[in-house]
């Protein structure tokens, strides 16, 4: 083969756009991990539909890290359970010394996302459930699957390096990577690359979203008779109200960046009981770690003040969560770019781009079906939502990757996007994502200069903004949260579980 016309060829077509029509022009290493994951597709749709079923909340994730346990052991790797003082952390490990990398996901579901794959129309598996209304089922497919193949590798080839896995839970409450970061499990990581469901192959880089620090705010007061006797009351609630309002006022004075919200979790037991017993639960977040804590700081002297002006006392805030916002670098997101152009995105049926169109209509959004070509490369603006991966970037240099599982157009969070997270648009995404990644580590293995320059790009993009934890001191991972919920939905959704046992060849 003259392999001056072909490379002449790939130049033509990439400078006329044309360029994932052709055939992927890889090199021996990433066509075989292509080949591994093309027969292991069976396998990665069996793992994503498997823990769509349990449909776990975040910190309750057993079946579904139970599942990749198993996986994962029979595939060689060795499997760490309960790092960083949680119990469904799932930490795997294959391989030894340099370079070290990592790929950083997570699988929990969400409250009342129940529904049944495939119907348009609202219908749960178990009413009120929890369900995967955003997808994170599919990591677990993609993860392992570009693991196993990147394994199969280095393993033939005799490639030094560390391969990682890190399933951390409920990132939906950005609970668990903050956590992870200060017990020391990325300090010898040289990149890590984190992968999301979305509804294009897409990368990033820069700041892709804000900081931000959950907590609940407890006030304790005295009850009295409403009508007989308030004045010997001391109520909680207004405690909570007042602060509430205090807020609002402190917000004409604060930057345009910055973003609060709350919910009342506790307000009283009924109209003629003054309370004794009021909470509030509040986000902050800003674009950057240090405003996000100067954000909360505030917030916490305004719940003193309303403590103050009710007589009621407020007990020290109680940690939920925090994230910094995700950094993304340049140089890795560059390279997965590469790969995307390589590998293409998937063929769809017609009846997988019929089906994206009807739920679209349904759900009155423009009826463009799936994706048929890769989106611009640029810089992404910076969103103004968290994930607490983002403390992972400021530690690790980090690639970020979505690969095309959901429909266009379908937000998450609502109960419509839990209709394909197991339909053969999804797995075929799936697959696509997990050859993307397979490729990007590949390379991260097997190309010092592409990590020195990702490291390079890291120290100098971090330099004024020196990471440190946003977790106090005495902070401890919630274990117990949504178990009372498990509890009282496993049961049922029992009944869907699949009886597999996933394994890769």
């Amino acid at each position: 083969m003259n392999y001056a016309v072909v490379l002449c060829r790939v130049a033509t077509i990439a400078a006329t756009g044309l360029l994932l029509a052709q055939p992927a022009f890889a090199d021996e290493r990433k066509d075989e991990a292509f080949r591994i994951i093309d027969r292991n597709a069976d396998t990665v749709a069996q793992i994503g539909d498997a823990v769509y079923a349990y449909a776990e909340l975040g910190m309750q994730e057993v079946k579904s890290t139970q599942l990749l346990k198993d996986t994962l052991e029979a595939a060689g790797f060795s499997v760490e359970m309960g790092g960083a003082g949680m119990p469904t952390n799932l930490w795997a490990k294959w391989g030894s010394g340099k370079p070290v990398i990592a790929i950083s996901t997570e699988i929990d579901a969400l409250p009342e996302g129940s529904q049944t794959p495939g119907s348009i129309a609202r219908k749960p598996v178990v009413p009120g459930a929890p369900g995967h209304m955003e997808g994170h089922n599919t990591h677990a497919g993609v993860a392992t699957a570009a693991a196993f193949a990147v394994k199969t590798i280095m393993e033939r080839d005799k490639l030094p390096g560390t391969l990682i896995i890190s399933f951390g839970p409920a990132e939906e409450q950005l609970i668990s990577r903050p956590f992870l970061v200060r017990a020391g499990y990325f300090k010898d990581v040289d990149a890590a690359f984190i992968l999301h469901i979305g509804d294009n192959l897409s990368t990033g880089y820069g700041l892709q979203n804000y900081a931000a620090i959950s907590a609940k705010f407890t006030f304790h007061g005295k009850t009295a008779h409403g009508a007989n006797n308030p004045w010997d009351g001391r109520d909680a609630v207004d405690a909570v109200e007042l602060m509430d309002i205090g807020f609002d006022k402190l917000r004409e004075h604060m930057r345009p960046t910055y973003r609060a919200h709350r919910t009342i979790t506790m307000g009283g037991i009924q109209p003629n009981i003054i309370a004794d017993l009021g909470q509030i639960w509040w986000y902050v977040r800003d674009a950057n770690a240090p405003a996000a804590k100067e954000n909360f700081d505030r917030l916490v002297n305004v719940g003193k003040g309303a403590a103050m002006m009710t007589g009621t006392t407020m007990d020290p805030p109680e940690f939920v969560a925090s994230a910094w916002p995700q950094l993304g670098n340049k140089v890795l997101s560059e390279q997965i770019r590469k790969n995307m152009e390589m590998v293409g995105l998937p063929t769809w049926s017609a009846e997988e781009v019929a089906f994206a169109k009807e739920l679209q209509k349904a759900n009155n959004k423009p009826e463009v079906g799936l994706a048929t070509a890769l989106p611009t490369v640029t810089a992404r603006p910076q969103g103004t939502a968290s994930n607490d991966n983002g403390d992972v970037t400021w530690v690790v240099p980090t690639g970020m990757m979505n690969f095309p599982s959901s429909v266009p157009g379908i937000g998450y969070h609502a109960w419509p996007a839990a209709i394909t997270p197991t339909s053969t648009m999804a797995h075929k995404g799936m697959v696509t994502g997990a050859k993307v990644l397979a490729a990007s580590l590949l390379d991260a293995v097997t190309t010092p200069a592409l990590l020195q320059n990702a490291r390079k790009e890291f120290t100098e993009a971090t330099k004024e903004s020196p990471y440190f934890t946003l977790l106090p001191a005495e902070a401890k991972p919630p274990v117990d949260m949504n178990k009372a919920t498990m509890d009282q939905f496993a049961p049922a959704l029992s009944k869907t579980y699949l009886s597999v046992s996933p394994r890769f060849k």
